[in-house]
């Protein structure tokens, strides 16, 4: 964008365009930057959050959930969560996920694995996001 903006100004210096219609295309330059910005972020957003889950015994859970509702049903969790007294004794292992670290990886757009864990008994889990 700088070059373009750079373009503009060199044009207004050279006497092809007054100040005015330099004005009005910087400005579209940004909002079109902006723009770029926004899409960018909502096509993140669009990928999906997938939970693997594999037992010893040869228990196998496949869950996808978009982005989008992972984001929403974990703050409002953990907000409704923070407001049961003792909530952890109600929901086994509720302790050992930290929901935390999935919002972050989430606000930070990564990708790829997040959560790798390997239980003493043969159990694992896994949190990809693809």
């Amino acid at each position: 964008m700088n070059e373009e903006i750079a373009k503009v100004l060199n044009m207004v210096q050279e006497g092809k365009l007054n100040t005015e219609d330099a004005s009005e295309l910087i400005q579209a330059l940004k909002e079109k930057d902006s723009t770029t910005d926004t899409v960018k972020g909502s096509n993140y957003l669009d990928k999906m959050l997938k939970v693997r889950v594999t037992s010893e015994e040869g228990d196998k859970v496949t869950v996808n959930l978009p982005l989008r509702l992972i984001k929403v049903a974990l703050k409002t969790g953990l907000n409704i969560a923070s407001a049961i007294p003792e909530s952890a004794k109600y929901v086994k292992d509720i302790d050992v996920l930290d929901v935390d670290m999935i919002l972050k990886a989430i606000e930070e757009e990564l990708s790829g694995q997040i959560v790798d864990v390997e239980s003493q008994n043969g159990d694992k889990v896994s949190i990809v996001i693809e």
